[in-house]
C-alpha cells in the first residue's frame, strides 16, 4: 500500500513539474511576443513606410506587390506554410487566449518576429492579404476580455483571412463580428488590403472603432492618413503628365526642358506615406501593360525599386545601424491567378518564388523557415576567359 501511495505521489509530482513548466514556457513565450510587437509598433516613425501597388496584365491576371519597411533594426523575417484543418488562435493583451479558428485553406506568408505575424500572404484560392502600418489616424474597439474568444489580434487578422475567405466579399462578411485588437494598448494600428483574382481589392480602416471597407479600384496603398484622403490629395497633382514638356518661348526666350520627364516636375520624392502614395500612382498609371502575370511580376519589382528606403534617411544624423542594409526590409509581389508568391530581400536582390500548386496542404506541416539563410548579398563572379 506503501508503496502505491509513494508512486501515485511520484506521479503526481512529475505531473505538475511538467504542467508547470509548460505554464512558465507559454508565459515566457508570450513575453518575447509582447516584447517583440512593442519594438514594432510603439515607435510607428521608424515603420511607417510600406508601399502597395497592383499591377494587371492583358490576358486578366492580377499581381499584388508591395515593400515593407523597418529602419530601427534587422526583423526576424519568415516565410511560413499554413495546412488545411490548422487550429490557430489569437493571442490578446492578456495572453494567448483570444479567439480560436480553424483554417479551411491552406496559406502561404512571409511574417515578421514570430510566425503569427503574417504580414503578407496568399491562400489557395488566390485571395491575398496584407497589412500595413496606419499609426495615428486608426482606432480599434477597447479589449474586453469578457469577449476574448472573439478577440483578433491585429497582427493575425491576415491569417484568419487566408484560412476563412475566398473573395472580399466573405472577407467583409466574416470579418463583421469580431473583435480587433492590439496586442500591446500602446503599439500603433494597422489597416489591410486584400486582392482576389478577378482584380477586385477592398481596404479595411478601423476608424473611431467602426470597420470601414473601401473598394480600391486604383490598387496604391501606403500609410496614414486615411485611403479617401489619399485620393483627395491626387487633386493637388492634376497638372503631372508623363513625357517631355513641349518648347515654348517665354516673351524673347526660347523655353525647352533640360531632359526626359519634365512633365513629372513636381512629382514629390520624399519617403512620407502622403508623397510615396502620389509617385506610386503615377509609376504605376504610367508603366505599359505587360502581357502575363510573370511580366507584370517583374515589373512590380522594377517600380518598386523606386521605394527602397536607404539607411539612414529615415533616422536623425549619425542614429542609423551599420548593420541594417535597407530600411526596405524586403519587398514581396503576389499573382492571385496562379497563386505565385515572388520575393527579394535586403541580404538578397535575386527574385525567389514559391508555387503554391506544388503544396500539399492536406499533409504539409505547420512550419516557418528564415527568408534569408546567410545574410549577405550573393554575388555571381564572371570568369573572362
Amino acid at each position: 500500500m506503501t508503496a502505491n501511495i509513494q508512486k501515485s505521489l511520484e506521479i503526481l509530482k512529475t505531473t505538475f513539474s511538467c504542467r508547470l513548466f509548460y505554464s512558465n514556457m507559454m508565459f515566457l513565450r508570450y513575453f518575447f511576443i509582447l516584447f517583440a510587437i512593442a519594438g514594432l509598433l510603439i515607435n510607428p516613425s521608424a515603420a511607417e513606410a510600406c508601399t502597395g501597388i497592383t499591377l494587371k496584365s492583358s490576358d486578366g491576371s492580377v499581381v499584388a506587390a508591395r515593400t515593407v519597411e523597418w529602419a530601427e533594426s534587422v526583423m526576424n523575417t519568415m516565410y511560413v506554410v499554413v495546412p488545411r484543418d490548422q487550429e490557430l488562435q489569437s493571442f490578446t493583451p492578456s495572453g494567448g487566449d483570444g479567439m480560436k479558428f480553424t483554417t479551411k485553406h491552406g496559406f502561404f506568408g512571409l511574417s515578421v518576429e514570430q510566425k503569427e505575424f503574417m504580414v503578407e500572404g496568399i491562400n489557395e484560392k488566390g485571395l491575398s492579404a496584407g497589412l500595413f502600418y496606419f499609426p495615428n489616424y486608426g482606432k480599434y474597439l477597447p479589449y474586453d476580455p469578457s469577449q476574448k474568444e472573439k478577440s483578433l489580434a491585429d497582427f493575425q487578422l491576415v491569417s484568419y483571412v487566408l484560412g476563412e475567405c475566398e473573395t472580399v466579399n466573405e472577407v467583409k462578411e466574416k470579418l463583421q463580428n469580431i473583435r480587433v485588437t492590439n496586442i500591446e494598448p500602446r503599439s500603433s494600428t494597422v489597416h489591410w488590403r486584400f486582392t482576389e483574382p478577378s482584380g477586385r481589392q477592398v481596404v479595411l480602416e478601423i476608424v473611431d472603432e467602426t470597420m470601414r471597407f473601401y473598394d480600391n479600384p486604383l490598387g496604391v496603398l501606403t500609410n496614414s492618413p486615411g485611403l479617401e484622403w489619399h485620393w483627395t490629395n491626387l487633386n493637388n497633382y492634376i497638372n503631372l503628365q508623363p513625357g517631355t514638356t513641349l518648347e515654348h518661348d517665354y516673351g524673347p526666350l526660347q523655353m525647352k526642358s533640360f531632359g526626359h520627364g519634365a512633365g513629372l516636375l513636381g512629382l514629390p520624392g520624399d519617403f512620407t506615406p502622403p508623397s510615396r502614395f502620389v509617385r506610386a500612382t503615377f509609376f504605376q498609371l504610367t508603366a505599359p501593360q505587360q502581357p502575363s502575370a510573370q511580366e507584370s511580376a517583374f515589373q512590380a519589382f522594377h517600380i518598386l525599386n523606386n521605394f527602397d528606403i536607404p539607411t539612414g534617411t529615415e533616422q536623425p544624423w549619425g542614429k542609423a545601424s551599420a548593420d541594417v542594409p535597407s530600411a526596405t526590409q524586403f519587398t514581396v509581389v503576389t499573382d492571385t491567378r496562379n497563386r505565385i508568391i515572388y520575393y527579394r530581400t535586403m541580404y538578397n536582390s535575386n527574385i525567389r518564388c514559391i508555387d503554391l500548386k506544388t503544396i500539399d496542404f492536406e499533409n504539409v506541416r505547420y512550419y516557418s523557415m528564415p527568408l534569408d539563410d546567410v545574410k549577405k548579398q550573393p554575388v555571381e563572379r564572371i570568369d573572362i576567359k
